[in-house]
């Protein structure tokens, strides 16, 4: 795997300085905070990067006894991962038969971004055909490849060492995810690929270098290290805070549907106000109006040997019998062994229903209304 350096506007990043270019600049200045998401994720990239070099015959070491946060689960993902990458691999042998295999391949795409640069998972590059594919190890948060910046950034530093040998016209980019399973792939054209970067990319970039531009809050604030603090997050939120929220039933259709597109993006940044308010106090800070207490406990055993023990010298059964949990079991098993034992024994029920936007991938679901349109068109 290649060093890791820093980048100011990173293509990681890329979908937050795009939509609000001075927080590049803010978020430079702040204190890396790791957390065990990312030390799993850089393990998962490490395994699933040996898996494939492996499997291609490249030279690779395996990093397994190094890695804190190998599991069964994460082997057999990466066995899925490299069977998807090796089935791109023999599509594209079908129109171009010695494609080029790149894996964490760093790619340049400072023509467009001052010291832009990154590390792309994979790369396979073939006559006509350029794709990307990028590892996504999280299950919080649903990743596309439509119009995704990260990857059109990795794709611009692959055309640069590309696109003069190669006769390539498209751009294919995807994102794999499997824990949430997802896979999605999008294309492009290389010549809207450039005009995107003429236009959108290299202008907004440089305000972002420059920490200039206009602050604006959104989905990609999620990640951002000062979200907390905010003025610009916590505005366009109090905005919606000072609607008048009266009983539903003296607000209009259009008042209550302009309130649930905004309402998520509200209850996540009143949410991270008060965890940064708390750890704060917990610092030493006092907040006028409020005090640190302790907060409700469960009484717990201090040694379960010794309690288990003691319990059944005196006559009893100190222990629950219980099959382990679907998600329990499937880690004791590895997802493989799972399936092979257990997929004749697991159902999935419907679950509870969601108020979602429209551009949410799930099926609309039953409901009275749609039976009752069903019996009432059939007759």
């Amino acid at each position: 795997m290649p060093p890791k350096g820093h980048a100011l506007l990173s293509a990681s990043s890329s979908e937050r300085w795009l939509s609000c270019p001075p927080s590049a600049r803010l978020n430079d200045n702040q204190v890396e905070v790791t957390s065990d998401y990312a030390a799993e994720g850089t393990d998962a990239h490490m395994l699933f990067e040996h898996r494939l070099q492996e499997a291609l015959g490249m030279e690779t070491s395996d990093p397994t006894e190094h890695l804190n946060w190998y599991n069964e689960e994460m082997n057999d993902y990466a066995a899925e991962y490299v069977s998807f990458i090796l089935e791109q691999l023999e599509v594209t042998k079908q129109t171009d038969s010695t494609p080029i295999v790149l894996i964490e391949q760093r790619v340049d795409f400072s023509k467009w971004v001052e010291s832009g640069y990154g590390t792309a998972d994979c790369i396979l590059v073939s006559n006509g055909l350029l794709q990307i594919y990028d590892l996504k190890y999280g299950r919080g948060i649903e990743i596309s490849a439509e119009d995704n910046p990260q990857l059109k950034c990795y794709a611009l530093g692959a055309l640069e060492l590309f696109d003069g040998i190669f006769d390539i016209e498209t751009v294919r980019v995807g994102i794999y995810q499997p824990r949430l399973n997802n896979i999605s792939v999008s294309e492009v054209s290389k010549e809207d690929l450039y005009q995107w970067a003429i236009e959108v990319l290299k202008p907004t970039a440089t305000l972002a270098y420059a920490g200039a531009g206009e602050f604006k809050s959104g989905s990609w604030c999620t990640f951002c290290k000062v979200k907390n603090t905010c003025r610009a997050r916590a505005e366009a939120n109090l905005e919606l805070a000072r609607t008048e929220f009266e009983l539903p039933p003296l607000l209009t259709d259009e008042e209550i549907e302009e309130i649930l597109s905004r309402l998520d993006d509200f209850i996540t940044w009143a949410s991270d106000i008060k965890e940064y308010a708390l750890q704060q106090a917990l610092r030493g800070k006092d907040w006028h109006g409020w005090k640190l207490v302790e907060g409700r406990s469960n009484r717990r055993y201090t040694n379960e040997n010794a309690v288990a023990g003691t319990v059944q010298e005196a006559g009893f059964d100190p222990f629950e019998h219980k099959v382990l949990g679907v998600t329990a079991m499937q880690k004791l098993l590895g997802k493989t062994r799972f399936d092979e034992l257990l997929s004749a024994y697991i159902e999935k029920p419907l679950g509870k229903p969601t108020l979602v936007p429209e551009s949410d991938k799930r099926p609309v679901m039953n409901t009275v209304k749609n039976d009752f349109m069903e019996v009432y068109e059939n007759e």
